[in-house]
Parts: structure tokens; C-alpha cells; sequence
């Protein structure tokens, strides 16, 4: 382990944290709320240290980086991050207990959207900036964004964005991975971007724009309205439904699109498998909704948004769809497992493992049929190497084994079968509201301090995709090689 190198990122993340508490500082001085500026900059002082002292500590790295470097860096960047970022909740008092600042603000960057706050709207304009301005953080990654200022640009920092990115294969989109960060960054941006307009369009002001805009580009969800979007025009909810389906996307194509290689895009599984899914699960739900609301326009907006926001895992809400009947709810449960699209900014097993899981068990059957027959799994024209199929069957078995732990221990938590099973898929799955006690209008709030530890904890490994967390906790993880 080059403990050097990994000490060295890591600081450089505290020290851009430190950076990046300016905005909402300078949000909080402009609407006069002087407890929250300073908040902000004591917290941003304290990343700074912690930055300076990681970069300088360890002396002259020698930059060499490979996998195991690669999964330490953006664990410990992650839990450090977040643990930094609760502080400016804790010392300005508008959310006191640090668990509970632990709480919001892993699920802030982790995009889960899952919150403990039962009146949001008590929080200053500059904490419910942080909050959301988190989930855009967290989305396309911050490790990518560090590879893409970062003036240095190493061929193993595919290390880094492996361990960082969402699905089961990650690679360049161009030859230098410094460009294929920047590449990546700045869709994000444009499309943010496109978004805020759009908003300010409909009647939203600056502020509620780029708070929307940062909750549906990171998928995250979170708000600044007690009942989520439900406020909102039509319009705006159209809106926000579109884009939370284009976040969805695998960000690859949207960098085919612009070199105009129409033809891969159109050849992509994926894609065409994501969208049949919203679309097939926006009608079952609109016929089976729409005698609870006034026209079919309104089931059928209701219906979409609501799928486009669990199956992208970002989470805002038009109605209380834990009101909704037993099918409706139950095929939410099925896309809170699914998620979006790998290379995206959603959560989720995402779409591709599905493919390629379902792909591998058709093989297996010709396979027993016809023992002396010789197949492959393929993906878009492309043979999948067995490496690749290996990954997508250990992800699988490894995520319903943490999950039915995860679940087991927070059935401690005196709530019933269906508030605790969601509660630890929309952690687990970073999607933020689940059903029951924890359903759209309500919170997290009634977990105990453990719970909402162990949920914390659920958050980060969905985020990351399980293995840099669990690695990070094997002892013979961190001995040196010999």
C-alpha cells in the first residue's frame, strides 16, 4: 500500500471541501444569516487543516497508484468528506445531534435523499443550499472532479475513477483519463445548466432553480418544501421528470451524441431496456391510480414522475405514493431495486448488471441443454469476458448478503416489516424515501442513533458499490507488498 499517495488525494479533497463551503457561505451572507457564514467557515478552516496536514504529512509522494490505492482513496475521502461536511448542521444548531448530521449529510453525498428532518423548511437558505449542492457533489463523483483540476495526470488514476463510478465496466472515453474526467464534468455542467433554465423558465427563482437542479443532476432528491415538488406547476414537474430520467442515462452516451456515433447509441441495451422499463411501469401505474385523482393528465403525471424518481433513485415526490394501491407500490419496490443506468448519476443494481444477469442464466441453460455447446454472454455486439460476468454474479451475491444483514439488525428498531425492508433499500439503494413510517411525508427522525449509524453505513456502500468500503475494513488490505 503507497499510503503516501493515497494520504496525499485525500488532503487535496479536504482542501477543495474547504473551497466549496464558500458557496453556501457566501448563499447564507447574502439572505443575512451570519450563525450559518460562520459556521461555514469554522468548518472550512477545519477541512483545510485536515487537508494541509494529509498533503504535507507524509512527505513526497512517489504517485505511484494502483487498484488497492485506487479503493482506499475514495473509501477515506468518502467517510472523511461527509463526516466534515455534517459540521456546519452541528455549529450552527440547526440540526444539533451529530448523528443526525452524519446522517443527512451521507445522504446528501451519497444522493440518497433520505432525511431526518421533519420540518425542512426550518433550515436557513444556506444549510438547504449545502444540503442539496451535496447531492451534485456526490453524483458524478468528486474523485473525478479532483482528476480533472488536478495538474498532474497519472494512466493508473482508472483506479480511482473504477472505484468511484457506478456499473460493472468503467473505462476511458479517451486516451488520458484527466480528459476523460473533464469530458464527463462538463456534460454534467451543461446539463445542470440546461436544467436551471428550463426551471427559471417555468417561475422558479435563481435559488430554487439550482437547488432543484443539483438535487435531480446528482440524483439525490433533496428539497426545500415540506411536501418535495408536490408545490409545483405541471410544468416544473415535467420538468424535473425529463431530467431525472436524462441523469438516468449512462453519461458515455451522451459523449457519443456529441461526436455524433448516433449508430453505438442506438445499438445500446441498456438504454432501450431503461426506457422500456419507465415506460411499460408509468402505464401499469397510471391505470391502476387514476380513479384517485381528478383526469388522467394528473395520473399519468404523477405516475411518470414517480417512476423516473425511484428508478433514477433520486427520490422527490408530487403526492404521497405510500397511498397508493398494494400493485403500484409493489413495482416501486421492484425499480428501488433496479436503479438507472451504470455511468450515471443514479443508484440502484443498475440496469446493465440486470442485463448481463439475466443474459449469463439463458447461457447456463443452453449450456445445460446442449453440454458440448460452446457460448458467450455478448453486450452491444461485444463478447463479455468471463472477469466481467464474475463481477456482476459476486456483486449480486454480495449485495443481497449485506442487505439481508443490514435489514436483520435495523428489524431491531421498534417499526414493521415494511418500514424497516424499505428503509434499508432506500439506504442501501440511495434512494431516500421508502414506505411505511418512512414514506415520502415522513423522515427518518424515530431510528436510534445505531440505526441511523448502520443506515449511514448502508448509504456509503450503495453509493460505492459495496467493495471499496468492505475492503477497506479486511486487515490484509493494508499490508504492504513484500
Amino acid at each position: 500500500m503507497n499510503f503516501k499517495i493515497v494520504s496525499y488525494i485525500v488532503g487535496r479533497i479536504m482542501q477543495l471541501e474547504a473551497v466549496l463551503f464558500m458557496l453556501p457561505l457566501t448563499v447564507s451572507l447574502i439572505y443575512g444569516e451570519k450563525a450559518s457564514a460562520i459556521s461555514f467557515l469554522l468548518s472550512a478552516l477545519i477541512a483545510l487543516a485536515i487537508g494541509l496536514f494529509l498533503v504535507h504529512a507524509t512527505g513526497k509522494n512517489d504517485k505511484m497508484l494502483f487498484a488497492r490505492e485506487g479503493f482506499a482513496i475514495v473509501a477515506l475521502a468518502w467517510i472523511l468528506m461527509s463526516a466534515v461536511g455534517a459540521l456546519p448542521f452541528v455549529f450552527s444548531g440547526q440540526i444539533p445531534s451529530y448523528v443526525d448530521a452524519l446522517f443527512e449529510t451521507v445522504s446528501g453525498f451519497t444522493t440518497t435523499g433520505a432525511s431526518i428532518l421533519n420540518n425542512v423548511e426550518a433550515l436557513g437558505r444556506g444549510m438547504l443550499f449545502w444540503r442539496s449542492f451535496t447531492h451534485w457533489l456526490g453524483g458524478m463523483g468528486v474523485l473525478v472532479f479532483i482528476m480533472a483540476i488536478l495538474p498532474q495526470d497519472s494512466g493508473r488514476a482508472i483506479h480511482i475513477m473504477r472505484a468511484e463510478m457506478a456499473g460493472p465496466v468503467v473505462g476511458k472515453l479517451v486516451p488520458k483519463i484527466k480528459n476523460t474526467a473533464k469530458i464527463l464534468y462538463l456534460i454534467y455542467i451543461a446539463l445542470t445548466a440546461v436544467e436551471v433554465a428550463f426551471l427559471l423558465f417555468g417561475g422558479m427563482t435563481v435559488y430554487e432553480s439550482l437547488v432543484h437542479a443539483f438535487g435531480t443532476a446528482g440524483t439525490g432528491g433533496f428539497g426545500i418544501l415540506g411536501d418535495s415538488i408536490g408545490s409545483y406547476s405541471p410544468y416544473l414537474q415535467w420538468v424535473i421528470t425529463i431530467f431525472m430520467l436524462i441523469f438516468g442515462v449512462n453519461f458515455n452516451l451522451f459523449y457519443l451524441l456529441l461526436v455524433r456515433q448516433f449508430k453505438a447509441v442506438a445499438k445500446n441495451t441498456e438504454i432501450w431496456v431503461y426506457i422500456g422499463i419507465v415506460v411499460v411501469s408509468s402505464i401499469a401505474i397510471t391505470f391502476n391510480i387514476y380513479s384517485m385523482y381528478e383526469s388522467i393528465s394528473d395520473s399519468v403525471r404523477h405516475a411518470f414522475f414517480q417512476v423516473a424518481s425511484v428508478i433514477t433513485t433520486t427520490g422527490y415526490s408530487t403526492v404521497d405514493f405510500n397511498a397508493w394501491p398494494n400493485f403500484s407500490r409493489s413495482l416501486l419496490v421492484i425499480l428501488m431495486f433496479i436503479g438507472g443506468c451504470a455511468g450515471s448519476t443514479a443508484g440502484g443494481i443498475k440496469v446493465s448488471r440486470f442485463i448481463i444477469a439475466i443474459k449469463t442464466f439463458f447461457r447456463d441453460i443452453r449450456q445445460m441443454i446442449h453440454p458440448r455447446s460452446v457460448s458467450g454472454v455478448s453486450l452491444d455486439g461485444r463478447k463479455l469476458d468471463d472477469k466481467t460476468i464474475h463481477g456482476v454474479n459476486s456483486y449480486f451475491a454480495l449485495y443481497l448478503i449485506l442487505f439481508l444483514c443490514i435489514f436483520l439488525l435495523i428489524s431491531l428498531e421498534p417499526f414493521d416489516f415494511e418500514t424497516n425492508f424499505t428503509a434499508t433499500l432506500a439506504c442501501f439503494n440511495n434512494i431516500g424515501p421508502g414506505l411505511g413510517a418512512v414514506g415520502p411525508a415522513s423522515s427518518f427522525a424515530a431510528y436510534s442513533a445505531p440505526a441511523k449509524l448502520l443506515l449511514s453505513f448502508a448509504m456509503l456502500l450503495g453509493r460505492l458499490e459495496i467493495f471499496p468500503i468492505i475492503l477497506i475494513f479486511t486487515p490484509s488490505f493494508w499490508k504492504k507488498n513484500k
